[in-house]
């Protein structure tokens, strides 16, 4: 039985809702008493997820690695719900498991757009309306690979430590508003992300786990829920770990 967390009222949007860590973040969330909004590339994902949940759900088809998507994806997901209270970057890619002087220059860009360029652009497109009404959550999940840098990921290790700044950046200009942005550091949890990794690379993921096992994604569902919540009102620019017992700061 989860423990309740408070969302009653509150509008948030999850980027890469529609599967994985996104959707049982969606799900913490409408159990909460939020209203969610699943922004997603795959518009029939999102729409069948939508389908399965019990609450208020709006799809909102977006690319979150073009910025001109993600402002129309925010004025919608505005004239839906009339504001945006909580968001969640979630939307990420593993990209390829190889060394960094083999690795693919198109491969470093399209790694380093989805996962640290987009984070930026919901930020940047959804933060002045969390200042002018003088509340926001922001939740940036980042990874333990942003923190230790995983051989053979050059791409999404570098893209996580920068979501790690972005975190605190953001979280300096902001503190002086109600507005906490804060990121989550998990270990790998076993999702559709796997499918792009070698069984080599999961094999030493799981190696490096204290706890022998890798995180479920309800387990990140429900601290992405306190960082969402009112309750979160001091911390900010914090990178929480939830690693099973690896990150060693």
């Amino acid at each position: 039985m989860s423990n309740n967390i408070d969302l009653k009222g509150r509008f948030a949007v999850v980027t890469g809702g529609a599967q994985g860590i996104g959707r049982a973040i969606v799900e913490r969330f409408l159990t909460s008493g939020a209203a969610v909004a699943i922004w997603d590339r795959d518009e029939a994902l999102a729409k069948k997820t939508a389908s399965e949940l019990k609450g208020r759900v709006e799809v909102v088809p977006v690319d979150v690695t073009d910025f001109a998507s993600v402002e129309s994806a925010r004025d919608a997901t505005v004239k839906a719900f009339g504001r945006i209270d909580i968001l969640v970057n979630n939307a990420g890619i593993a990209g390829k498991n190889t060394t960094t002087w083999d690795y693919p220059l198109d491969e470093w860009k399209r790694v380093l757009t989805v996962n640290l360029d987009s984070q930026f652009y919901c930020c940047k497109a959804v933060t002045p309306g969390m200042i002018g009404q003088d509340y926001g959550r922001i939740v940036n999940i980042a990874s333990i690979a942003g923190k230790e840098g995983n051989p053979n990921a050059v791409a999404y290790s570098a893209s996580k430590a920068g979501v790690i700044s972005l975190t605190k950046s953001l979280a300096k200009e902001t503190a002086g508003k109600n507005i906490s942005v804060n990121c989550i550091t998990p270990a790998a949890a076993r999702t559709a992300i796997f499918d792009q990794m070698t069984q080599q690379h999961i094999d030493f993921m799981l190696s490096k786990i204290p706890r022998a096992r890798f995180v479920n994604v309800e387990e990140v569902a429900a601290l992405a829920a306190f960082c969402a919540s009112e309750d979160c009102s001091f911390t900010t620019g914090a990178v929480f770990d939830i690693s099973g017992g690896r990150a060693t700061y």
